[in-house]
C-alpha cells in the first residue's frame, strides 16, 4: 500500500530532497507546504498518513500547525523535522502527540525506518481511539436502555443483543440507533 504523506518544510531544497526520498522509497508524496498555514489546509483537504513537519516555519509554526491537525483528528500521524535537538523542544513535540522527531540533516537510512514505526503507531493509534469509541457508544446505549426500561446493565446489555440479532445489524450500529432515538429518531 502506498501510505500518503505531506512534506511541511519552508527551505525548498530540504522539502525537495526529502520528497524524493520518499518517492523512491514508494511513497506518494500528496503535498508539499512552506508554512505551517499550508501544511494544515493541504491536510485538511488531502487527508494524508502521516505528515513530515518542520518546527521552524513562518506564518504557524510547526508545533502549533502540529496541534490544530491533531486536535481535529486530521491525520493519523505526525513527525517532526528539526535542526535543533534541546530539550524543550522534545519536551514539547512529547507533549502535542507526534509520534516521531528527526533532527537535521536527513539522511534516507533515518527518515524512513522512523516513517514506517509512525505510520504503523499512528494507524494503531487510530484503532484504538475507534474502540474507545465504539465501548462508549455501547455502554451509552444500555444506560438509555436500563433507565428507560428500568434493566440492570447486564439485562440492557441482553436486550440489546437482542435487538441487534432482531435487526441483522451489529451492537454498534443498534447501539448508535438508540443513542438516535434521543433526538427523535425511532427507538430499535
Amino acid at each position: 500500500m502506498k501510505y500518503k504523506i505531506i512534506v511541511a518544510e519552508d527551505e525548498p531544497i530540504t522539502r525537495m530532497d526529502i520528497c524524493e526520498m520518499l518517492v523512491s522509497a514508494g511513497y506518494y508524496v500528496v503535498g508539499q507546504a512552506s508554512n505551517g498555514l499550508q501544511a494544515v489546509e493541504l491536510c485538511r483537504k488531502c487527508k494524508p498518513d502521516l505528515v513530515l513537519m518542520d518546527i521552524k516555519m513562518p506564518k504557524l509554526d510547526g508545533i502549533q500547525a502540529a496541534e490544530l491537525l491533531l486536535e481535529e483528528n486530521i491525520v493519523e500521524a505526525i513527525v517532526m523535522l528539526t535542526a535543533y535537538s534541546g530539550k524543550e523542544f522534545i519536551d514539547k513535540v512529547k507533549e502535542i502527540g507526534a509520534i516521531g522527531y528527526i533532527v537535521k540533516p536527513i539522511d534516507e537510512r533515518s527518515l524512513i525506518p522512523q516513517i514506517e514505526i509512525a505510520i504503523a503507531k499512528g494507524k494503531e493509534i487510530k484503532l484504538m481511539r475507534e474502540k474507545i469509541e465504539n465501548i462508549t457508544t455501547i455502554y451509552a446505549a444500555k444506560e438509555i436502555l436500563m433507565e428507560k426500561y428500568k434493566l440492570t446493565e447486564n439485562d440492557a446489555y441482553k436486550r440489546l443483543r437482542k435487538l441487534s440479532m432482531d435487526k441483522q445489524s451489529s451492537i454498534l450500529e443498534t447501539s448508535k440507533n438508540i443513542i438516535g432515538s434521543i433526538s427523535g429518531r425511532k427507538l430499535c
